[in-house]
């Protein structure tokens, strides 16, 4: 019976996300919040069946041509997904749970063997991290406040970061309501770390969403210098001054691109963060509906749209400061390849070997990142 309701659930979820392709998460979270009837287990078990089903759609295309919800919820249920995979007359793009062109293009750039691991990671659920909020507290003093409730460790990578054996509902922590820790991705937190601030700095985070990564980088200011937070979409930044407010951080403006002061920071920021939008090829395990929506004409979208930006971004540096480039991407395309085209285009050198990280099973997601010096002044 439990089984049968959790079905009819998951296939009604799935008919009507067909039909808006909305971002997953976020149209599982809506559902969950208009069906306030489903349990935690429910929840969890519908979660699990929609991921795995739109994770392996490439599989279940060839599977099942005639895309039956019902049909395709019956298969994932009857075998394990390794039995499904390992059938014979499979195209490698169904057997990867890659569309053909993403399998193309990572096999061009990491080889076929390469190619096959990172598929396994991206099929598989992420990693939960979380970062301690040094303005409040320490990692310390979490692991400690939390010692026999939760599988935990601290991450290996940053000096902040927690990972969870397992999903935790962390959001209902009084921990988290206080503003003790963020939920944050250990790439994230180290594409962060790239921003070696200190007290009396001034930081542009130019595309900064919610302000996950100036959050991140905040503690190390003191309170001292300022944060300079942008981004054109006015949601992300009510979300960001909501998160600012409960992670205690005093000395941070939000500026949207009409914000009158905006142009009185050109040439003055001692670091600018520009976290592009990009493919998100690092991070397809959280967001798998992503997989079937990149094609050649969407990179090629991207990268223009990546150079305008970064050109945008790189006026609000001041002489001799520093510009950081990343990404979510594992691609060239978007990564290495536009590094080479910032150097010859700009007055701007790499003041270190860029960071990349590749997603890992039980590591981060895969993340790009680049820090530029301007050993001048830049003109708008």
């Amino acid at each position: 019976m439990m089984q049968r309701f959790c079905d009819t659930h998951t296939i009604a979820f799935l008919k009507g996300w067909d039909t808006t392709r909305k971002p997953l998460d976020l149209s599982l979270s809506d559902y969950f919040r208009s069906h306030k009837s489903l349990g935690s287990h429910d929840r969890k078990t519908i979660g699990e069946w929609v991921y795995a089903l739109v994770r392996w759609q490439s599989l279940f295309d060839e599977l099942d041509p005639s895309k039956n919800f019902s049909k395709r919820l019956h298969l994932l249920q009857q075998r394990p997904l390794s039995e499904w995979t390992s059938a014979e007359n499979l195209t490698p793009s169904a057997r990867l749970g890659l569309s053909p062109y993403l399998l193309e293009t990572l096999t061009k750039t990491y080889g076929t063997e390469s190619t096959r691991l990172i598929a396994d990671v991206l099929n598989s659920p992420g990693p939960v991290f979380i970062r301690a909020n040094f303005l409040k507290t320490t990692r310390e003093e979490l692991l400690r406040l939390w010692h026999g409730k939760f599988t935990m460790r601290p991450s290996a990578r940053t000096a902040a970061g927690i990972v969870f054996a397992k999903r935790e509902p962390l959001f209902a922590l009084p921990e988290f309501k206080q503003g003790l820790f963020e939920v944050q991705d250990e790439g994230s937190q180290l594409i962060a770390d790239l921003v070696d601030c200190k007290p009396g700095d001034r930081v542009l985070d130019y595309c900064g969403g919610s302000g996950g990564k100036s959050l991140a980088f905040a503690p190390r200011m003191k309170g001292k210098g300022e944060i300079y937070l942008h981004d054109i979409r006015k949601s992300a930044l009510t979300e960001a001054s909501r998160r600012f407010r409960r992670a205690g951080v005093q000395n941070a403006q939000i500026f949207s691109p009409e914000h009158p002061s905006l142009p009185k920071i050109l040439h003055k920021m001692d670091w600018v963060l520009v976290d592009v939008p990009c493919s998100g090829t690092g991070t397809l395990r959280r967001n798998p509906d992503m997989k079937w929506k990149i094609d050649a004409d969407m990179l090629k979208r991207l990268k223009e749209e990546q150079k305008n930006i970064f050109e945008q971004a790189l006026r609000f540096v001041k002489p001799g400061g520093r510009i950081i480039y990343s990404t979510c991407s594992i691609l060239p395309e978007e990564n290495e390849q536009q590094v080479e085209h910032f150097l010859r285009t700009f007055p701007i050198t790499l003041e270190q070997e860029p960071l990349k990280l590749l997603p890992e099973n039980d590591g981060p997601d895969g993340f790009f990142g680049a820090v530029f010096v301007t050993p001048k002044a830049v003109k708008a």
